[in-house]
């Protein structure tokens, strides 16, 4: 390994900068997506409905649910300042904190204490077509996978560079005759390469999950139906890996074997739209095996998936990162991808900070922007099929032993320690850090890489170090832990007003006007739902390859 920045990265980052203070290239945009269980003030998951009062889980914008019942999701709008987004997030929990009762929003990403597959409520979206899909998505997900493993929460941080910030971009590179959307495209790749080279960072920094509740554990789905080695017991109702980072990241999280086969190392857009249209077009044996369609007790046929092939859609595909477009009436995400090329990327491992009540912070977030923004300025060759499997080498060894003293990671060869590798990449960042603070007042992502250095050198700083120590100085549980931290949010969110009067009025008004949309759809419906998903895979089946992005008249 080398300690030395490399020259290309800093003169790239020379070159922008002068722009960044005129203010002729804007801010990164975010926005976030914050999974979290309901669960009743014993800490078990909650068996209620998702409440009327928070508005159509179907149609309202920014409150909706996961996969579950009770596994509320909340979705902020894009913001080029992170305080914002919190800010948003925290308004969406104090409006929510009005009409759940005695419920709590459980601060941890693995689940709180469960009573088998069957206590986890699938999410039920309406009579409509499309509300019937989502629900029968779901139940697919539950034949193939179980339902424990889809009450697992986290953030999703979705990320785009504003288009001049693009266009300084393909000037520097000489790329000005390259077609705008295939240029973004292309570099968005560039960056989810190197974010995947190097994902095992994020997962040792903000990992918070190194316990869980033996009750998440269905031993009649584990191998032999016996509990893993790796991990032990920390009380009669906790289980723990003495070194692990995020076991959310890890097998007993989520996880797909048969989708291991798809080899999708995001090596260019084509590729992976059309890995994943094989994949939701080609049947798998154990899933015919399970049947799409079942006759239950009564004698009623029922679906119980969607199809049968590897994917039943394309967002069954599990991966740490995403690229993403948002999608148009009758278009699948990869159509859209195909249609216009890369908008955002969505960064998917983020454990819930269960030391913040809303599961991310400012600090965070903005390490993730630089974190992101290194990624795309950094050189980033092909991906093979070897070192594919090389990074998931390196990703399951932090997720299982990233605090361990002991661990090697392997870098181009070299074994390294994460304090050695990670105070390159840090070193690295912090070219990149000048960049982003040309555009602010202060230097607020400096400061972001300042406060977390000292995780690399003392793991017991990480926020799955500082849960295990709590858990173990306190001899809690993991799920009294977590409920005790549920409770003390709650009364934080009930304390404080919203921050502002009309986004107030906007959720409120978004109740009414949600559930009156999920209405309009359904009174809407003329198709039967057999021809409706017939229409749908059918349209999904379909390349989207547009002209203008072939062309490049989006330049």
């Amino acid at each position: 390994m080398t300690d030395s920045v490399p020259t290309a990265l800093t003169q790239q980052v020379d070159r922008l900068i002068p722009a960044a203070r005129q203010g002729r290239i804007s801010r990164l945009r975010r926005g976030l997506e914050k999974e979290g269980l309901r669960v009743d003030p014993e800490g078990r998951i909650a068996q209620t409905p998702h409440p009327w009062a928070l508005g159509s889980k179907l149609t309202h914008p920014h409150i909706t649910t996961d996969y579950s019942e009770a596994l509320l999701e909340y979705i902020t709008p894009v913001y080029s300042q992170p305080r914002e987004a919190l800010s948003f997030m925290a308004d969406l929990h104090r409006f929510s904190y009005r009409y759940l009762g005695e419920e709590l929003i459980w601060p941890g990403s693995m689940p709180a204490r469960l009573s088998g597959n069957e206590s986890i409520p699938i999410a039920d979206y309406g009579t409509s077509n499309v509300g019937k899909m989502k629900k029968v998505y779901r139940k697919g997900l539950d034949v193939r996978y179980g339902r424990i493993m889809q009450a697992i929460a986290g953030v999703h941080y979705n990320v785009s560079l504003a288009d001049d910030m693009w266009q300084a971009l393909r000037e520097l590179d000489g790329a000005t005759a390259t077609p705008f959307n295939d240029y973004r495209s292309t570099r968005y790749f560039g960056l989810i390469r190197h974010f995947r080279r190097h994902s095992w960072l994020l997962l040792y920094l903000f990992g918070a999950s190194p316990a869980i509740d033996k009750s998440f554990l269905d031993k009649h789905a584990l191998p032999g139906g016996k509990v893993p080695e790796k991990l032990k017991v920390l009380d009669e109702q906790t289980y723990f890996a003495p070194y692990a980072t995020t076991l959310r990241m890890s097998d007993l999280g989520y996880q797909n074997k048969v989708q291991a086969q798809l080899k999708i190392c995001f090596n260019s857009l084509s590729n992976y739209v059309n890995t994943l249209r094989h994949a939701i077009s080609s049947p798998w044996p154990d899933y015919e095996k399970l049947g799409v369609k079942v006759t239950d007790e009564s004698g009623e046929t029922q679906w119980q998936q969607l199809n049968a092939n590897i994917l039943q859609i394309e967002n069954e595909y599990y991966s740490d990162i995403r690229p993403k477009r948002v999608t148009r009436h009758n278009e699948t995400p990869s159509q859209a991808l195909e249609s216009r090329g890369v908008e955002y990327i969505e960064v998917r491992c983020l454990d819930l900070n269960p030391f913040d009540a809303l599961g991310i912070t400012e600090t965070q977030m903005r390490f993730m922007d630089t974190f992101l923004m290194w990624c795309l300025l950094s050189d980033s060759p092909w991906i093979s099929d070897e070192e594919c499997d090389r990074l998931d080498d390196n990703r399951r060894l932090v997720v299982e032993r990233g605090r361990d003293p002991a661990l090697r990671l392997l870098n181009d060869g070299d074994a390294c320690s994460i304090a050695q590798w990670g105070g390159q990449i840090f070193a690295e960042m912090a070219e990149v850090s000048r960049l982003l603070d040309a555009m602010e007042d202060g230097s607020p992502h400096a400061e972001a890489l300042q406060a977390l250095a000292p995780l690399l050198e003392n793991p017991d700083l990480t926020p799955s170090g500082r849960l295990l120590t709590r858990l173990q100085d306190n001899q809690e549980s993991l799920s009294d832990a977590m409920l005790a931290l549920a409770k003390q949010q709650q009364a934080e969110f009930m304390a404080q007003p919203a921050s502002q009067r009309a986004r107030e009025a906007l959720l409120e008004q978004l109740v009414e006007t949600s559930h009156q949309q999920q209405q309009d759809i359904e009174q809407a419906d003329t198709q039967s739902f057999d021809a409706f998903l017939d229409d749908y895979f059918s349209r999904a089946r379909e390349s989207r390859v547009s002209s203008s992005l072939a062309s490049g008249a989006a330049s």
